[in-house]
């Protein structure tokens, strides 16, 4: 059973938390990529169109720094969301602060409803074959029409990598990075989700990804004095030329972003 914000923090909201304890490390700013991304993905503003909006923030780690830091930057595009973080070890929970509240949960969702869930470095102390059952549990707990970013990044989130689910299963796949410090796309295979990391082998799907995006990137070369944005803006035009159906988006960022659909980067059998 949910609960108001005013209600003692800590409680369990359900009597079992399905997940085990990760280390639990964090870093102030850590999630801000994904944190920009989400503002402007139309997917999740679909599921946050809608009167308090849940959010979630599961395994936010040992400090609860980039949950508060996500409703802040959520709240540009859904001012009056609820946003809950949730932890599986009962003692990294802390009181309520700056509009969010915090509880006792895991992959089920400690019985919360949410309509956008984001499970960041949660994943990836977990085995691959471990995957779709922890995705199958996140999406079952969803609102109708909610989404989930389930990802991973560096430490300090200079690279970081995403998964967009719906209630029917993944719907993209995210590589964004600070391009001041990577030098190639491909830079980006050792943080990529859980469900990918150990397909990057000839004959996989995201393994050709990065070996193509890197030739773009290589052929975009005499556009580097113009910064790696412009560059990668190249690159991008460059992929869809060679039938890689990219997001290519002409508003300023401050990351190199890639996004495709999942079916072109989806694990073989």
């Amino acid at each position: 059973m949910s609960r108001t914000p005013g209600q003692q923090s800590g409680r369990r909201l359900s009597n079992s938390p399905i997940g085990r304890v990760t280390r639990g490390t964090t870093n102030i700013n850590r999630l801000r990529r994904v944190d920009r991304w989400m503002t402007h993905e139309p997917a999740v503003i679909a599921a946050l169109d809608v009167a308090h909006p849940l959010v979630v923030d599961l395994g936010y780690g040992a400090r609860p720094d980039t949950t508060v830091e996500m409703a802040g930057r959520l709240r540009r595009v859904a001012p009056d969301l609820e946003m809950v973080g949730l932890e599986i070890d009962p003692a990294r929970v802390v009181d309520p602060r700056d509009g969010v509240r915090f509880a006792v949960g895991g992959f089920e969702m400690a019985g919360l409803r949410p309509r956008v869930v984001r499970a960041f470095n949660v994943l990836r102390q977990y085995d691959e074959t471990e995957v779709d059952a922890a995705w199958s549990r996140l999406r079952a707990a969803l609102s109708p029409g909610g989404v989930i970013v389930e990802g991973t990044c560096d430490e300090i989130g200079r690279r970081c990598t995403w998964v967009l689910l719906d209630d029917a299963g993944p719907v993209s796949l995210t590589l964004c990075w600070a391009p001041e410090h990577s030098e190639r796309p491909s830079d980006l295979a050792e943080r990529l989700p859980k469900a990918l990391i150990h397909r990057n082998v000839p004959g996989e799907k995201i393994h050709d990804l990065l070996v193509l995006a890197d030739q773009c990137w290589d052929f975009a070369a005499p556009l580097a004095p113009y910064g790696p944005r412009v560059r990668w803006r190249r690159a991008l035009d460059l992929l869809r030329e060679r039938g890689v159906d990219c997001v290519v988006t002409r508003r300023r960022t401050s990351d190199n972003v890639l996004t495709v659909p999942w079916e072109a980067v989806a694990p073989s059998e």
